[in-house]
């Protein structure tokens, strides 16, 4: 363990597999507590599987394993009251929080939309209300403290340029990652009296079950009026490993980057400047 985040505690959604548990085990191997959550069930209009409380159950071992404590719980980041509950109880139970990794989206992309306005609502709502109630459960008791702390929310390379394509929730998914960087900016202002450190990251493709082996989106790229070259990386990569995000997510929430904030951090092999 590097150390860096010893005594920390990070609150992390969408924690149960892919990005959310790569950031979990790096942040305890780097000294962190967690409070993880998922939402452990599926969405109507998203046509992949979502993760599973055996998932969340997975999380808690592999963290265990590192020797670190966690709290997790199943939430859904729409739902506020349940999203605060779930916090509290972890903090609580690990004194505070430190971290704050709002990382829970959906990509719901897909060739045959069955209801293209009910697809942008719950990608809008997920992907911003939720990054937003994530914010607002844990600011209160972040100011209190009285210990500054580090805010990272995941956006995307669709949150910089528009590479969401034709569909609702492709329009809907870049509105989203892009009203993120809004919230991080508006945050980072906020909470700056505070020594809250506030940022945004913005991957390219990761290798997590939102993308590998979700053949819907995979029907959706494949059409070249949808999505065609929009995210094809510059490097000679096809596509990033979750610890590749981790890494920056690391970063962001130790000291080394203790005078950081309001920044987008793009971790995208040169995608967005094509």
């Amino acid at each position: 363990m590097s150390g860096t985040l010893n005594g920390k505690v990070a609150f992390i959604t969408g924690a149960a597999r892919g990005q959310g548990r790569s950031h979990a085990l790096r942040l305890a191997e780097d000294g962190a507590d967690i409070i993880a959550v998922d939402i452990c069930r599926s969405i109507d209009t998203v046509p992949y599987a979502l993760a599973t409380e055996e998932d969340l159950a997975e999380t808690v071992a592999l963290v265990e394993k590192l020797d670190r404590r966690i709290v997790a719980r199943t939430a859904d980041v729409r739902d506020k009251a349940g999203l605060a509950a779930a916090f509290e109880e972890g903090a609580a139970e690990l004194g505070g929080v430190d971290i704050v990794v709002a990382n829970a989206g959906i990509a719901p992309q897909q060739a045959h939309e069955p209801d293209r306005d009910a697809v942008f609502a719950d990608v809008v709502s997920v992907n911003l209300n939720g990054v937003f109630n994530t914010i607002e459960v844990a600011r209160s008791r972040l100011i209190e403290q009285q210990r500054g702390g580090s805010i990272i929310m995941t956006s995307s390379t669709a949150g910089i340029k528009a590479v969401g394509g034709s569909s609702g929730a492709g329009i809907g998914y870049t509105a989203s990652k892009h009203g993120v960087v809004g919230l991080m900016r508006q945050y980072a202002i906020l909470l700056a009296e505070h020594n809250i450190r506030v940022n945004s990251v913005h991957p390219t493709g990761v290798n997590t079950p939102m993308v590998v082996g979700n053949t819907a989106l995979a029907e959706a790229l494949a059409d070249p009026t949808n999505m065609g070259n929009s995210i094809s990386n510059l490097l000679p990569i096809d596509i990033l490993e979750p610890e590749d995000i981790s890494n920056a997510v690391a970063w962001l929430a130790s000291d080394q980057s203790r005078y950081v904030t309001g920044v987008m951090l793009p971790v995208d092999a040169g995608l967005t400047i094509k």
